[in-house]
């Protein structure tokens, strides 16, 4: 399976993980390493920056593990551009989930908070990777706002639903000249798997991994899930047709009866 690069980072692995909903910290460790993903997002508000023995923080201490800090929580593009900032200060990088939710039932993200966040933070250094609809449009103006991924939903956060959005993930997909990373929604490893089989690069998983009865074999089943996608990506699927067709010739057989 092909490496992919964000920004200057290379990644192995195409499964990025969240940190949220786990029973406890130990079961989040144990299920993050048996999903051996590289790129683990976590909530600034959730962890406590300033104690060394914070229990989400100590847990992700890892070499392979990359943190992703996220903006979730925040209304506003003012208030993400300073979440962001402080994420750079306490955690010592300039990587960044942006993600813009006004809304606190559906928690649907804001295409124009989102847009000008992205503007201010790439001005600023920041490596930006926005949380978004699956809207193809608003993927080209966050590419000119100079973005190094884009994070179309596959349905509302921590649904479940799977890839409601596939039409447009495909538009996307076929128009990206950054990463895409389907975000959001994705209950079954078959969803992850059909995300990879499009062209997707990546998926962020959280919700569908930490509820279930065994997080870490259900982080493995992803885990297998988006390598057996990009594979068949990869390897190209072969096109559906109208009609039947044998897959084994029956003429000579026939003409021998």
């Amino acid at each position: 399976m092909e490496t992919f690069k964000i920004a200057d980072k290379e990644f192995n692995s195409r499964l990025f993980t969240g940190t949220g909903k786990f029973k406890n910290s130990q079961l989040m460790k144990e299920a993050l390493e048996a999903s051996e993903s590289e790129l683990v997002t976590v909530a600034l508000k959730r962890v406590d920056v300033s104690d060394a023995d914070d229990q989400i923080l100590t847990h992700l201490n890892h070499s392979r593990i990359n943190l992703l800090p996220n903006t979730s929580g925040v209304r506003t593009a003012k208030e993400a551009v300073f979440a962001a900032n402080l994420a750079r200060e306490a955690l010592e990088t300039n990587w960044v989930k942006l993600e813009i939710h006004p809304d606190p039932k559906y928690l649907m993200p804001d295409p124009i908070e989102t847009l000008k966040a992205t503007e201010e933070l790439a001005k600023q250094g920041f490596i930006v990777l926005p949380y978004i609809h699956a809207d193809p449009v608003l993927c080209k103006r966050l590419e000119d706002a100079g973005t190094a991924a884009v994070m179309p939903l596959g349905s509302p956060i921590g649904s479940n639903k799977g890839l409601k959005t596939i039409d447009f993930l495909d538009i996307i997909i076929e128009q990206a000249n950054v990463p895409v990373i389907v975000d959001a929604g994705i209950g079954a490893p078959s969803d992850a798997a059909r995300a990879m089989e499009i062209g997707a690069d990546a998926c962020l998983v959280n919700t569908a991994i930490a509820v279930s009865d065994n997080p870490v074999q259900m982080a493995i089943a992803f885990k297998t899930a988006i390598e057996a996608g990009r594979m068949a990506y990869e390897a190209k699927l072969a096109s559906p047709v109208k009609h039947a067709a044998a897959s084994s010739p029956l003429t000579a057989f026939l003409d021998e009866l």
